[in-house]
């Protein structure tokens, strides 16, 4: 099990307890100091959890915390591209954030993050918590989310990165229509054959809209195989 942020140790002190060994990821040295001096059993990495190699604690990682929710959305990149790594998140981030996470199509908080992590991960928010729970009280509301790999992925896509690009740029002016959202990377044609309103924006489709415009550009793109004379 590892830790991000640890802090003064809220969610830090009962995991010791119940853990023979836990690991926590700390960017304060300070913090990390007082770690050293309040508990035995912590392995305490001392860095930054977004250059965090998470990979090189073992498979099956269990990870939980209370995510800084100034740098939460890239951090939660950051963990999906070592998915296969992990078994399980619990962490607490800005309930916006949660609300984006598990938005279903053509609703408001639907967008780029919900189409790659709803690629990536089963995600469930477990509760929200209100301001009063922290000291000092922030100005905004929190939730706790679960989150697991997807064991399948369907439909599954050929290039992940090509369809990160798909997905970034159909959400880059959400106001707009895919045909021009996706003019250098899509054909009227190709619209037609994939059976997706060019008209629509993106907002309107599904997770697996996307992946099935990556694959389609993938299978575009790969060098056709010669049959021999």
């Amino acid at each position: 099990m590892v830790e991000i942020g640890p802090g003064l140790g809220a969610l830090t002190t009962p995991l010791s307890r119940a853990l023979t060994q836990l690991h926590v990821i700390e960017l304060d040295r300070d913090i990390v100091r007082t770690l050293h001096e309040k508990y035995d059993n912590l392995v305490i990495h001392e860095g930054d959890a977004l250059k965090f190699n998470f990979a090189s604690l073992g498979p099956a990682l269990r990870v939980v915390g209370n995510l800084p929710y100034n740098i939460s959305t890239p951090l939660l990149f950051h963990l999906a591209d070592q998915i296969a790594r992990i078994r399980d998140m619990h962490v607490m981030l800005q309930r916006e954030v949660v609300e984006r996470m598990v938005a279903a199509p053509a609703t408001a908080a639907y967008g780029r993050l919900s189409v790659a992590l709803q690629y990536r991960f089963e995600m469930d928010k477990v509760l929200d918590v209100g301001p009063e729970a922290f000291y000092p009280q922030p100005k905004v509301e929190s939730a706790v989310i679960r989150m697991a790999p997807r064991i399948r992925r369907e439909p599954a896509a050929l290039d992940e990165a090509l369809f990160a690009r798909v997905t970034t740029a159909a959400f880059s002016q959400r106001r707009k229509t895919l045909r021009n959202t996706l003019r250098n990377i899509l054909e009227p044609d190709d619209f037609e054959a994939l059976a997706i309103d060019a008209g629509a924006r993106a907002e309107t489709l599904a997770v697996g809209d996307f992946v099935r415009m990556a694959n389609w550009l993938s299978e575009k793109q790969r060098p056709k195989t010669l049959d021999p004379d």
